[in-house]
């Protein structure tokens, strides 16, 4: 558990807020590259420090600390899908909102049971290919299906996309991926390509070039996504939120933090395009 500024990809949520941050041990992915692979790829047994809290616990910490959103992260939330959905059916009671960070590799049925619960969710898209999955020892085809339930069921959607050398960044697999979200999500829906460093079981290979985060930002944006931003790259100017609409500056970051807000009242304070999203 961790109290933090917000420093999920989930920038059309709240802005410049703070989250209640929940996650344990396990995953149901393996994949090679987890920076989180001390909690993800380990028992319980094995972690230094537990909380032993109820779910009625988690939500009055965020009720103490007036924080607005609960986030489940760090592991996939999928693993503790049963303490997950307690939170959030309190946590709505009491005007908490849930975001949960996920792999999307779920079935439909508890999916669609804790979407009743759930305010917004940023999926990890590991690839286009289920060759780019294998990295994770997943397939692709449920995740595409949890994100066209996401979308159906009116839930607020962002995409993250870890561009890995060699593993997915391949441009026709990247522009095929952004016809599939335009065609299937939406062109509103965010996404994020996040560079990779190395990690886990993929030490040998270098950091991403940020041309190639570049390249795949300029392929979003002909493909016609109106929201693409880069990650792990503080300082780059696309880390930022721009308006489709006037080209101006909404939201200024630095790597996760909210230098400036530009959107009022759900829309850009420059031109009055609505900006979708979670504003208050």
């Amino acid at each position: 558990m961790c109290i933090r500024d917000r420093k999920e990809p989930s920038y059309h949520m709240l802005p410049g807020t703070k989250i209640l941050c929940i996650g344990t041990a396990g995953c149901n992915f393996r994949c090679r590259h987890c920076h989180n692979w001390h909690l993800s790829q380990r028992p319980i047994e094995e972690m230094e420090y537990v909380y032993n809290l109820k779910p009625e616990d988690v939500v009055n910490i965020a009720i103490s600390k007036n924080i607005p959103t609960i986030s489940f992260t760090y592991n996939d939330p999928i693993s503790f899908y049963e303490y997950v959905y307690d939170i959030a059916r309190i946590a709505k009671k009491k005007g908490i909102r849930i975001l949960w960070h996920s792999n999307g590799s779920i079935n439909p049925e508890p999916l669609v049971e804790l979407l009743k619960y759930t305010d917004a969710v940023t999926i990890d898209l590991k690839g286009f290919s289920d060759k780019a999955y294998k990295n994770s020892s997943a397939k692709l085809s449920p995740v595409l299906q949890t994100l066209k339930i996401i979308k159906e069921k009116g839930i607020w959607l962002e995409i993250v996309n870890l561009i890995i050398p060699t593993i997915n960044d391949d441009e026709k697999e990247i522009r095929k991926m952004c016809k599939w979200i335009k065609e299937n999500l939406g062109e509103d829906t965010p996404l994020h390509f996040s560079r990779f460093f190395p990690a886990y079981r993929l030490l040998h290979l270098p950091p991403t070039p940020i041309e190639t985060l570049e390249k795949a930002y300029k392929i979003a944006k002909e493909e016609g996504l109106n929201y693409v931003s880069i990650g792990n790259v503080p300082g780059h100017k696309y880390n930022s939120t721009f308006c489709p609409k006037c080209g101006k500056r909404l939201i200024y970051r630095i790597h996760f933090s909210v230098i400036e807000n530009n959107i009022e009242e759900g829309k850009c304070k420059f031109c009055g395009n609505k900006i979708p999203g979670i504003w208050k």
